[in-house]
């Protein structure tokens, strides 16, 4: 599992506080994705099941460090969700509770790592309370999530919070010209902007989207200088159209940033010229435009089995007549 240089300080906090008999058994890691929250919950897990700890360092030498290199180690339990399920009931819960009432296969510590805390069915986190409030002799349990605030209050009062905070930029923008030297400043900063500040989203969005952004920047910039909006549905209209909206009300929002004289905030600093087109517009058909993407957004992200075609163009037809009544 691949390790990042933002999560030493977190790491050496963390495994201070159990050197010093401080460490809590429920360590609640709340961080945005793409920080390698997964990482440091390895990193942390490996440290604890380790026989013969090096300080800060597990040794990898010991057999319960071999079976966690391995992954297999009998009594490191990992609670994700299933394939093909976007919660995890109550039954995966009771499971591992049962077997924590038995002695440790290897004699050591226990750890149980929830990947996704907030996948948590009610019934599933209310399963987990009691273990949390008496949990068995040396067992720890290591829950990730990305809004803790959603949890239920009595979950989140038996563990130990730790917020993992993104790297600045700079350090962050030197990690990514690292990883990928093709990228220009101008795209990394513009990449950890649009993924709030996490590096690992950030990296993804160069490999793996980039150019596909770059084909919506250039629509949108034509579309704009035809006057044609609607013509810009086929680039909306795809799969990942959340994400494409996402990206469209970002420029939106920096060009009225940039209207406001507010443009080193821009959150697109490799898109000044398409800003510039943008900012033309008077800030209340921006603001009007702003308002219904928004919602067009959330509909398409919590409501199932809606036209979305239909939806889209309608957000497109209406910037048009916004337009025309501006002018």
């Amino acid at each position: 599992m691949n390790w990042y240089p933002w999560l030493n300080q977190a790491y050496r906090q963390l495994i201070s506080m159990y050197q010093e008999g401080r460490g809590h058994h429920a360590l609640l890691l709340h961080a945005l994705q793409g920080m390698g929250i997964e990482a440091l919950s390895y990193g942390i897990s490996r440290w604890l099941m380790c026989q013969n700890k090096q300080g800060l360092k597990s040794c990898n030498e010991c057999h319960s460090c071999r079976l966690m290199l391995a992954e297999t180690h009998p009594d490191w339990h990992v609670i994700s969700c299933e394939k093909g399920k976007s919660s995890i009931g109550i039954e995966v819960v009771r499971k591992i509770t049962e077997k924590l009432e038995h002695r440790a296969q290897q004699g050591g510590a226990r750890v149980v790592w929830i990947k996704d805390t907030q996948a948590l069915t009610e019934a599933a986190a209310n399963a987990l309370l009691k273990t949390l409030e008496e949990p068995p002799e040396n067992t720890y349990f290591i829950l990730n999530c990305q809004q803790p605030e959603i949890l239920l209050a009595t979950l989140r009062s038996r563990c130990f919070s730790y917020h993992l905070a993104s790297p600045n930029l700079e350090q962050a923008a030197h990690w990514l010209h690292q990883q990928l030297a093709s990228s220009t400043y101008a795209d990394s900063i513009t990449a950890l902007n649009l993924s709030q500040g996490a590096p690992v989203l950030a990296l993804s969005l160069l490999k793996d989207e980039w150019q596909e952004r770059d084909t919506f920047c250039q629509a949108l910039y034509g579309s704009l200088q035809q006057h044609n909006l609607y013509a810009l549905l086929p680039q909306l209209n795809q799969d990942n159209a959340e994400k494409r909206l996402y990206w469209l009300l970002s420029l939106l929002i920096d060009a009225l940033k940039l209207q406001a004289h507010a443009q080193a905030y821009c959150v697109n600093q490799d898109r000044q010229p398409l800003i510039i087109a943008l900012s033309q517009l008077p800030s209340s058909v921006l603001l009007t435009v702003i308002d219904g993407l928004k919602t067009c957004r959330h509909q398409l992200m919590t409501i199932p089995s809606l036209n979305k075609e239909l939806l889209l163009a309608e957000q497109l037809l209406d910037w048009e007549r916004q337009l025309a009544v501006s002018r």
